[in-house]
């Protein structure tokens, strides 16, 4: 039986999770070649406008702006103002960056939800430290693609194996909304589902 107060066992809210969004970068979309970069950058602007409607805290990492480019316009745009955290080590790992790391534990709250460009380097190295460090950690698999189909997917296995929990947008959405009765989930139609082709794209 498993255990009941086991804390993967409770549904993602707006209350206890963050979103955490790793170097959609220009350069690293350059290299993307594991599947549909459309629906890739989709998905992860779904995700942070989910967010901004429903008032999760999101952190933004950037790897090198000045070599890869600037984070995705369509993302920093839904937080005007808000810092893109341009990490100040060398690393593919953002959580070794000490203002990322401060701003994601800084938020207080133990379920942490990851994706990012690419799959089996930055998303992966950054979803595991947060596992060191005993965080629930969530892996955003469609906002996610590398630079082969196999480094995605062994990427993915990786994580999977190490004990990150995977998650897709519709279904990220869907759980922090938690029901129709949310009274956000008309903007949530609106602005999330409908905007970005996903099923529920009703008026």
């Amino acid at each position: 039986m498993p255990n009941q107060k086991d804390g993967k066992l409770e549904l993602l809210s707006d209350k206890n999770s963050v979103l955490v969004l790793v170097d959609y970068q220009p350069a690293m979309f350059a290299g993307v070649a594991s599947g549909d970069k459309t629906i890739i950058r989709n998905a992860a602007t779904c995700a942070a406008k989910a967010a901004s409607i429903l008032g999760v805290p999101v952190v933004l990492s950037a790897i090198g702006p000045q070599r890869n480019g600037e984070f995705m316009a369509d993302i920093t745009k839904i937080f005007p103002g808000q810092e893109v955290f341009a990490r100040t080590v060398p690393s593919f790992d953002a959580f070794e960056d000490e203002k990322t790391w401060n701003a994601f534990k800084k938020t207080g709250r133990k379920k942490v939800v990851i994706s990012g460009l690419w799959t089996s380097m930055c998303f992966a190295y950054t979803a595991l430290h947060a596992l060191k460090e005993g965080y629930e950690v969530y892996g955003l698999i469609d906002a996610a693609g590398d630079s082969t189909p196999d480094a995605h997917k062994y990427g993915i296995k990786r994580m999977l194996q190490a004990g990150v929990i995977p998650i897709t947008t519709e279904s990220l959405v869907s759980e922090w909304m938690h029901d129709w009765g949310n009274p956000k989930s008309m903007d949530l139609v609106k602005e999330v589902y409908a905007k970005y082709g996903a099923m529920i794209g009703f008026q």
